[in-house]
């Protein structure tokens, strides 16, 4: 066996590894191919009614929000109703309940200075003190930064 000849039989031995892993990797990528176009099958078959199902809960949620809407547009109506009767009946027993509950209360003050006594004012010097007044108005002096 010469030189030559074993050359061709270690680049025939290569070819053969190589030839056998390329094919490998073929074998590979085939069931990986076959396993993603089933996953795609499965995904489709599965996507397919649950986009129905998304569809037809979004129609509905549509329908349940047009209930919604004319609902508060009622609740808005009976608002403006109410509304308006406060203001009706406050214009109209608003003034006079005032003027009531004022004279009352002048009635009450006017029993109760009646029936209670007189209170007794002080006495300096032989003078009585008028406590209604202003302390400037009973003729005291004031001192103005005089000690």
């Amino acid at each position: 066996m010469s030189g030559g000849e074993v050359a061709g039989i270690l680049v025939a031995v290569f070819w053969a590894i190589l030839v056998s892993f390329i094919a490998l990797v073929l074998v590979r990528l085939a069931q990986t191919l076959k396993a993603a176009t089933k996953l795609v099958a499965d995904v489709s078959e599965q996507a397919v009614p649950l986009l129905a199902d998304a569809s037809a809960t979004v129609r509905s949620a549509n329908t349940q929000l047009a209930r919604v809407d004319s609902i508060a547009a009622d609740v808005q109506e009976v608002t403006a109703n109410a509304s308006a009767l406060s203001s009706t009946v406050s214009s109209a027993f608003g003034g006079p309940l005032v003027k009531v509950a004022a004279f009352g209360y002048g009635v009450r003050r006017a029993i109760g200075r009646k029936a209670a006594p007189a209170p007794e004012r002080p006495v300096f010097a032989g003078r009585t003190v008028d406590t209604t007044l202003p302390s400037a108005r009973r003729g005291y002096r004031r001192t103005r930064g005089k000690g």
